[in-house]
């Protein structure tokens, strides 16, 4: 199963050419860059780990994607994405997001289904990622 997160999440995974045009557009419209990883890509995990801190000062390309190829190397069975924000509205909203890394296999989610009372029925997303112990959720944490 492949996890749709993030502006390109439709698209096959974005080149290293192609990351590095999207560095660029976001550094040209002023916004800083920032690198995140996971292990646990659930879709209302929204605190993924910081690598590092953000880029305000970049303006060049190469010093984010030095960065990107830091944080694959140190956890290349992990997800990671790029953001950008845009401060023009007076407070920190992401401009632009996606994902540069995912692991080489993706196990994906059950959905689960609990009855509760008065006949309610609930559904709960649970990633078979969870079922391993942080660390060694995908292969090549191993």
């Amino acid at each position: 199963m492949r996890i749709t997160q993030g502006t390109f999440s439709y698209l096959p995974d974005l080149t290293d050419e192609e990351i590095a045009k999207q560095v660029a557009y976001a550094l040209e419209q002023g916004w800083p860059c920032s690198v995140e990883f996971t292990d646990d890509p659930h879709p209302r995990n929204s605190y993924w780990e910081m690598w590092g801190l953000p880029m305000f000062d970049l303006a060049d390309p190469a010093g984010v994607l030095y960065e990107i190829n830091e944080c694959r190397k140190a956890y290349p069975g992990h997800y990671i994405r790029l953001n950008a924000y845009d401060a023009s509205y007076g407070r920190q909203t992401t401009a632009l997001q996606f994902i540069v890394q995912r692991p080489p296999e993706e196990p994906g989610f059950r959905l689960d289904r609990e009855e509760t009372s008065d006949r309610r029925v609930r559904y709960t997303l649970h990633p078979y990622a969870l079922d391993r112990p942080e660390g060694g959720r995908y292969e090549a944490d191993r």
